[in-house]
């Protein structure tokens, strides 16, 4: 679970093997903190998160966050990294700038997209200043996985990502190379990403809209689950003690501290995530 009162390390070991990493590049909601209405509209007294947000810098300030986003470090059994980025949120540049920097990370290997909303997927314009530098043409593209709802809406947003080929005499282009994969949100259909198995965790997020969570890891198991107001029976069961097994780690989110969510909110209280019993 991500508190949503403190930032979570920049780098959590993923136990599944002492040399990955899972590195939250960032917790924060579609609008970010600070939230800039705060600041151009203060209240009386100002708000103390968002004042406190730009007094200090970035790394040392819990309540800094950038759109909620997950990098996983993960060292293959030959000692080789892949780098694996689920979601790609308005800020993935600032995020590159401050975390790719900070823990040397070269590029991306994989991404894993779970919805197609705002703060998930309109970075994806940026993804080029990450892409291995071999990226050309048909050749070392990197591979994105979505299920087939998500590209329509990618599809219609970002129209030139879409394109196979450079445009002719194009020998540097400033255009993400992307491999695009079509997953289906199934439980019972997982899929790999460089080299590591994800099982697709269908959740509810919102009244009547469908998010995708992950259950990952190899020597130990991880669920990430970002976007979720209400869980599906299968997905419960399948993370439960009674499902899949013991998880050794569940990453949950949280957008309030209290109170209980309405019946159409998108997000989990942080009252509702204590009071689960099942995992």
């Amino acid at each position: 679970m991500i508190d949503p009162a403190m930032e979570p390390p920049a780098t959590t070991p993923a136990r599944e093997d002492a040399s990955s990493s899972l590195i939250f590049l960032g917790t924060g909601c579609s609008g970010t903190l600070p939230d800039a209405r705060c600041l151009i509209q203060p209240s009386t007294p100002p708000c103390a998160v968002c004042s406190q947000a730009l007094s200090l810098p970035p790394e040392q300030n819990p309540n800094y966050r950038c759109n909620t986003s997950l990098l996983i470090d993960y060292c293959q059994n030959d000692g080789t990294n892949k780098y694996i980025l689920i979601d790609v949120g308005k800020t993935f540049r600032e995020q590159a700038l401050r975390w790719f920097v900070r823990h040397k990370i070269p590029h991306i290997d994989s991404i894993i997209l779970t919805h197609e909303h705002a703060d998930a997927v309109l970075g994806l314009d940026d993804v080029w200043v990450a892409q291995p530098s071999g990226c050309k043409n048909d050749f070392g593209k990197v591979p994105i996985f979505l299920t087939q709802f998500t590209m329509d809406s990618v599809t219609a947003r970002f129209p030139y990502l879409m394109k196979n080929k450079l445009e002719e005499g194009d020998k540097l282009s400033e255009v993400a190379q992307l491999d695009w994969r079509i997953i289906e949100g199934d439980i019972d259909k997982p899929f790999v990403s460089s080299g590591l198995e994800f099982v697709p965790l269908p959740v509810m997020h919102g009244r009547d809209y469908v998010c995708l969570g992950f259950l990952f890891g190899r020597k130990s198991r991880i669920a990430y689950l970002s976007d979720v107001s209400r869980f599906l029976p299968r997905t419960e069961h399948e993370i439960s003690k009674s499902g899949a097994g013991q998880l050794d780690l569940l990453i949950l989110e949280t957008n309030r501290m209290h109170g209980e969510a309405h019946a159409g909110s998108c997000h989990l209280t942080l009252n509702q995530v204590t009071s689960i019993k099942t995992f």
